[in-house]
């Protein structure tokens, strides 16, 4: 029994490190183009903006601004990263990952007070951050 388990255990660990080991490429362009390619992040700095394909497979487009309240994009001179998670809890896979150097790491699924106190925490980040840029444009 015990070596059933062992394997059973050895089994999901191989396929969430397949899961895991998944990569995007990245492409920097003036404008998203119309067809968005699985596995292609895409990265308009212009428009302060990267869209790619849900990497769960479901074939929504994820949409992820670029600013100091939303994403922040991390270019190496060879790979990017995306940071915070990226949520999809608008989608119905509400699929979990982080884009770290071109390499998706999936991520647990939130629950729904979770998905519910991030956005109350996006939105209260968002009021401190353009009162502060007020206050600093006033003086």
């Amino acid at each position: 029994m015990k070596k059933i388990l062992k394997l059973q255990s050895w089994s999901k660990e191989l396929r969430n490190s397949k899961k895991d080991s998944m990569k995007i490429i990245h492409k920097f362009v003036d404008f998203i183009p119309e067809k968005v390619e699985e596995g292609v992040l895409y990265i308009s700095i212009e428009y302060c903006v990267a869209v790619h394909k849900c990497v769960c497979g479901c074939g929504n487009e994820v949409v992820t601004p670029l600013s100091p309240t939303d994403w922040e994009l991390t270019f190496d001179g060879k790979s990017v990263s995306l940071s915070p998670s990226i949520g999809n809890w608008n989608l119905e896979c509400k699929s979990h990952y982080f884009i770290t150097r071109n390499k998706i790491r999936h991520a647990r699924r939130w629950k729904d007070w979770e998905i519910e106190k991030g956005r109350k925490n996006d939105i209260n980040n968002k009021e401190n951050y353009f009162k502060k840029s007020m206050i600093n444009h006033t003086l």
